[in-house]
C-alpha cells in the first residue's frame, strides 16, 4: 500500500475571500513542481491574478507560503515568502518579499502550505488561524496603531504562543513603501504592507501546534549536527574571525564572525555574558558567533546589547536585542532591535547630509541612539525603506533643498530643520510619522523613485552614484557591482525590485584569502577566473556566467524550499581540515531526509531556474510596451536597464583597472546576455523562450505565452 502521508509539505493550502467571507482548502499537489515557498507562490499568482491587476484590487492575491523544509528540523529553516503585485515599481509587476521571525514555522505547524488571500473586507479583520480552526475578525480595536500595539493587543487577546504579522499606519494609509512587521521587528517590504491596507487586513494571527511529517528524522538530526559541527559559519556564513584567535589561520576584520574574549551581551538578563571566542566544531558555541550590534552600530552598542536574537531554527542569531533609553527619549522606543539596513539606518544618510548637517561620526554613541530611534520608529510604522533608498532620498532632498523647493510653505515650516545639526534625532521621528500619514508631500517619497523623482524634477538622481539606484524601474543595488563586479550587476536586474541575493556576497566576504576562494571558485563554477579581488575586476567570461546563475538559482532555491539564504548555501567551511570547502549538497540531503524525495543538487538547481522562469514568464506578460499596452518580451532593453552611474563612477580610472569597480558597457551588456543563454533565454531579448519552457516542463505557460504573442 502506498504512503498515504505527506513528507514536509502538509499537502494543504488555506483559501481567504476578505469580499465574501468565504474561507475554503485546496491541495498543494498542482503546485509541487515548483518546490514551495517562492515558487508556490508565483504560480499561483501567475495562474490567478491577471496581468495588469491594480495591486490595491480585490481581484489582487496575496500568497504567504512555505516550503517542505519549513519547520522540519532542518536548521535556518524558518522564513515565509510572500507573493503579490508591487506597489512601487513600474508597471506593478510581481514580486516576493521575505521574512523571517516566527510566521513560517507557525503556518506550517498550523497545517498550512500556503495562505492565499484575496478580496476586501469593509471593516478593519485580522485573520486569525489556530490549527483547522481559521476566523476573519473585527480588527477595528487595533486599526490605527503601530505594529508593536498591535502585537501586544492581538497576542494578550488571542494567547502568547500566537505568532502576529501586522502592518502599521504606513500600511493602513495605503502608503506604497509599507511593509508588514512579524515577532516585533521581521519585516517582509516590496510594499506589502500597502496591499495588505487595502484589504484592510491589519494582521495574520498564526497558532500552529501540529508538527512536519518527516521521513527520516535520524537523518535530519544527523545532518544538523554534521552541518553545525563542520560546515556552517555566522551570519552570511562567514568562516574566519574578524579579530586574530589562536585557533584560526585567518582572520579578516570585515567578517561577520565578529565574538572575541572581552566582548560582552552587556545587558543580559542575570549579568553580562562573554562571546568569547568559539571554535569550529563547538556546537553549542555556534550562537556566540555572530555579536551583530556591535558589527552594525559599532563598540558603543556592546553596553546596549542585551542578546543576539533569531528567526525559528537558527542556530546563528544575527538580530540584536537591545535597550536603548535615549531611543525612548527621542521619540523611539527603549528596547531595540533588527538585523540588517534597520540596524543602522542613519548610516545611509550621513555621507548624503555631510559634515555642515550631522556632527554625528560612525562608531560613536550618537550614532547608536540615531539608529536605533529611527529603526524602532520605522518598524512600530511599518513603514519599508527599499533596501535604504528611503534613507538615501530623505537625505538627498533635504541635502540638496528639494524639500524647501517643493513642499508647501506650512508644511516645510512643520519641521525644525536646525535639529539635523544640533544632533537631536527626534526630528527623524517627526518626519516618519509624517510620511506614514501619506496625506502630504513629503508622503510622496515613500511612492518611490519612479514617482517622487518626476514629480518634484529630480531624475538625475537615478544616475548617481550615491542614489545607489541600480534600475530606472525603481529599485536600490543589493549587494552589487562591488560584489565581484559584473556578477552582482547582473543578478540585480532580474526581478522586479532590489535581488535580495546572498549567495555571491556570502562568498565575497567570508574572510578567506583571494587565493582560497579560487580555488574554492574553480571546483565550483569551472574556473578560477569566475571570482575576483574586489575592486580588481576582469572582463566577463563564461565562468563568471557560470557562478551568476549560480547565485540567482540558489538565491531562488533557498528562498522556495524555504531556507535563509543570509547563511545559505554552504560553499565554504570554518574547518581547516576539510581545506575550507563547504558542503553544496546539503540541500538535497536535507530534502531527502524530510520529504522522502531522492533528489540530486542539479535537480534541485533545475527547479530554481524553472521557478526563476516562472517569474520572467509573469513579468513578460505583465509589462507595458512604450506604446502602453500589455505585454512585452523585450526584457533586455525594457526591463534589464541598469542606470548610468556604473559606467561613470570614477572619472579618473578605467574599467579592469585596479582600485574601481566601475563598468564596461559591452561589457556588461556581453555578461548580460550570457546569462540569458545559460538560462535558456532568448539571447537577444532575455525572455523565456519555446524550447526552454518545453524544457522546464512549463506547457501551460508556453501555451499561453504563444498565445499572448510573447515568445520570440
Amino acid at each position: 500500500m502506498a504512503d498515504a502521508k505527506s513528507y514536509g509539505w502538509t499537502g494543504k493550502i488555506l483559501r481567504v475571500n476578505l469580499t465574501t467571507g468565504e474561507i475554503t482548502t485546496t491541495s498543494t499537489e498542482p503546485y509541487k513542481q515548483y518546490i514551495g515557498g517562492m515558487g508556490l507562490a508565483n504560480k499561483i499568482i501567475y495562474d490567478e491574478v491577471p496581468a495588469g491587476t491594480d495591486p490595491l484590487s480585490p481581484e489582487a492575491e496575496i500568497v504567504y507560503a512555505v516550503g517542505p523544509l519549513t519547520a522540519s528540523g532542518v536548521p535556518l529553516a524558518g522564513r515565509t515568502t510572500v507573493s503579490f503585485l508591487s506597489t512601487f515599481s513600474t508597471d506593478h509587476l510581481v514580486v516576493d518579499a521575505h521574512t523571517g521571525g516566527m510566521l513560517g514555522a507557525n503556518i506550517k505547524l498550523a497545517g498550512w502550505d500556503a495562505i492565499v488571500v484575496k478580496g476586501q473586507a469593509t471593516r478593519p479583520v485580522y485573520l486569525c488561524i489556530k490549527d483547522d480552526d481559521v476566523e476573519i475578525k473585527d480588527a477595528s480595536m487595533v486599526w490605527g496603531n503601530g505594529t508593536r500595539k498591535t502585537t501586544e493587543i492581538l497576542n494578550r487577546l488571542e494567547g502568547e504562543s500566537c505568532c502576529v504579522a501586522s502592518i502599521g499606519p504606513a500600511g493602513e494609509n495605503l502608503l506604497p513603501y509599507a511593509c508588514m512587521m512579524n515577532s516585533r521587528a521581521h519585516s517582509a517590504g516590496a510594499g506589502l504592507g500597502c496591499v495588505m491596507g487595502s484589504k484592510k487586513l491589519k494582521a495574520l494571527v498564526v497558532q500552529g501546534n501540529g508538527s512536519v511529517n518527516v521521513k527520516d528524522p535520524q537523518a535530519v538530526a544527523d545532518l544538523s549536527d554534521y552541518m553545525l559541527r563542520e560546515v556552517i559559519g555566522s551570519n552570511n556564513n562567514h568562516v574566519v574571525p574578524s579579530t586574530q584567535q589562536e585557533w584560526a589561520e585567518y582572520y579578516d576584520k570585515g567578517s561577520r564572525w565578529t565574538a572575541r574574549n572581552g566582548l560582552y551581551w552587556a545587558q543580559a538578563e542575570g549579568g553580562p555574558i562573554e562571546t568569547g571566542e568559539p571554535k569550529p566544531g563547538e556546537l553549542n558555541t555556534v550562537g556566540y558567533r555572530c555579536m551583530k550590534s556591535t558589527k552594525d552600530d559599532g563598540p558603543e552598542a556592546e553596553k546596549y546589547t542585551i542578546k543576539m536574537d533569531g528567526c525559528h531554527s537558527c542556530p546563528i542569531h544575527c538580530y540584536s536585542d537591545l535597550r536603548v533609553p535615549a531611543s525612548q527619549e527621542n521619540g523611539g522606543f527603549e528596547i531595540t532591535g533588527n538585523t540588517c539596513v534597520p540596524n543602522f539606518p542613519f548610516l545611509y544618510m550621513m555621507g548624503i547630509l555631510g559634515s555642515d548637517l550631522t556632527p554625528v561620526k560612525a562608531n560613536t554613541e550618537d550614532f547608536v541612539v540615531w539608529n536605533q530611534t529611527i529603526g524602532s520608529t520605522v518598524d512600530d510604522l511599518g513603514l519599508w525603506c527599499n533596501y535604504a533608498q528611503l534613507y538615501r532620498d530623505i537625505a538627498h532632498c533635504i541635502h540638496d533643498g528639494i524639500f524647501e523647493r517643493v513642499l508647501p510653505a506650512d508644511e516645510y515650516a512643520l519641521f525644525d530643520w536646525s535639529k539635523f545639526p544640533n544632533n537631536d534625532p527626534s526630528i527623524m521621528v517627526e518626519i516618519l510619522r509624517h510620511i506614514a500619514k501619506n496625506d502630504n508631500e513629503m508622503s510622496y517619497i515613500a511612492y518611490g523613485p519612479i514617482v517622487w523623482c518626476k514629480r518634484w524634477d529630480d531624475m538625475e538622481w537615478f544616475d548617481t552614484t550615491a542614489s545607489c539606484l541600480i534600475n530606472y524601474r525603481g529599485w536600490p543595488v543589493h549587494h552589487a557591482i562591488e560584489c565581484f563586479g559584473q556578477v552582482g550587476g547582473i543578478y540585480n536586474m532580474m526581478f522586479n525590485r532590489d535581488d535580495m541575493i546572498h549567495s555571491a556576497v556570502n562568498f565575497q566576504g567570508c574572510g578567506l584569502p583571494i587565493d582560497v576562494k579560487k580555488a574554492i571558485a574553480a571546483e565550483v563554477w569551472g574556473g578560477e577566473d569566475a571570482v575576483d579581488a574586489d575592486k580588481n575586476y576582469t572582463p566577463m567570461n563564461d565562468h563568471k556566467a557560470n557562478f551568476c546563475w549560480w547565485s540567482i538559482v540558489t538565491d531562488v532555491l533557498h528562498d522556495s524550499l524555504t531556507l535563509c539564504n543570509w547563511v545559505w548555501p554552504m560553499t565554504m567551511s570554518p574547518s581547516k581540515t576539510r581545506d575550507y570547502r563547504g558542503d553544496l549538497d546539503l540541500e538535497a540531503k536535507f530534502f531527502k531526509a524530510v520529504t522522502g524525495e531522492d533528489v540530486t543538487t542539479d535537480q534541485l538547481y533545475e527547479a530554481g531556474a524553472r521557478i526563476m522562469t516562472l517569474q520572467r514568464a509573469c513579468t513578460v506578460r505583465g509589462m507595458t510596451k512604450s506604446d502602453g499596452s500589455l505585454g512585452n518580451n523585450n526584457m533586455h532593453d525594457d526591463h534589464d536597464k541598469i542606470t548610468e552611474w556604473p559606467f561613470t563612477k570614477d572619472p579618473d580610472k578605467q574599467p579592469f583597472t585596479q582600485g574601481t569597480d566601475k563598468m564596461d558597457r559591452d561589457d556588461f551588456d556581453k555578461g548580460l546576455r550570457m546569462v540569458y543563454d545559460k538560462f535558456g533565454w532568448d539571447h537577444t531579448l532575455g525572455c523565456p523562450t519555446r524550447e526552454c519552457l518545453e524544457e522546464y516542463g512549463m506547457s501551460d505557460v508556453e501555451q499561453e505565452l504563444d498565445s499572448l504573442n510573447l515568445l520570440p
